[in-house]
């Protein structure tokens, strides 16, 4: 019974993979990637009580991604592939580590008197820090949790023209809210605040503030993703999918 249920699941995450476009899967991957390993650098700013780090220079696109496939795949389908986005992200890791451990010199660290001491700190960039690592994992993990089940609630709450532009909106700003805090406040507790010595002022101000710059980047980019959902509904996109999931729920019931 075990081996079959296994079995089942991997057929239809297999059926998920062949179902959503490709290239979008692809850049969702490399997002949550590159954004881990932005997060190693803070942003310098005037004011000590703000801190921010680089992860959220491209930690926007993630949560776009996650938002377009809740809304068209559903909340499951969009938490199994950021499942994915992070064993993916775990595993170049561990080769970025390796990489690391390999005797050679950067490029960038040609600077004399200076050699030692960049080429050594450009190898832990890229090596990975284990709790940087485990941080932004286990950041993740929850905050698309919480962004795929969000928006799937808000968008059950919304009764007039649930597929509508308006309804995209609300589904799309209030789970990014809610998934960006999650994310930027773990994170800091976590890893700026223990290890770094960020105080809990910065750590909750850089939440709020990190989710407000995400806020706005969904604000400019939602349309693109609402247009594209729109797009596949057109196109039956993923419809062998759909229509695997809703024999699976009739047959629940």
């Amino acid at each position: 019974m075990f081996k079959e249920k296994c079995r089942e699941a991997l057929r239809r995450f297999s059926l998920l993979l062949k179902s959503v476009p490709c290239p979008l899967v692809v850049c969702f991957v490399m997002s949550v990637f590159c954004m881990n390993l932005l997060a190693n650098k803070s942003i310098s700013l005037p004011v000590g009580w703000l801190a921010l780090d680089c992860g959220i220079v491209v930690s926007w696109f993630a949560f776009l991604v996650m938002d377009m496939i809740t809304k068209h795949f559903g909340p499951k389908a969009a938490t199994q592939l950021s499942v994915l986005a992070v064993a993916c992200n775990l595993f170049f890791c561990l080769l970025f580590f390796l990489g690391s451990l390999i005797p050679g010199v950067w490029g960038e660290s040609f600077v004399p008197g200076s050699e030692a001491a960049i080429n050594g700190a450009l190898d832990r960039t890229f090596g990975g820090t284990w709790y940087v690592v485990l941080g932004s994992t286990v950041a993740f993990l929850v905050s698309s949790i919480v962004n795929n089940f969000s928006n799937w609630g808000i968008g059950r709450l919304v009764r007039r023209r649930p597929d509508g532009w308006l309804a995209y909106m609300l589904r799309s700003y209030g789970s990014t809210a809610l998934g960006q805090f999650c994310d930027n406040i773990i994170f800091a507790l976590m890893v700026s605040h223990v290890f770094f010595g960020w105080t809990m002022l910065q750590c909750v101000t850089c939440a709020l503030t990190g989710m407000l710059v995400e806020l706005i980047c969904e604000v400019l980019f939602s349309p693109l993703g609402y247009l594209a959902c729109r797009r596949w509904q057109a196109r039956g996109v993923g419809a062998e999918y759909l229509a695997a999931e809703a024999e699976k729920k009739e047959g629940q019931t």
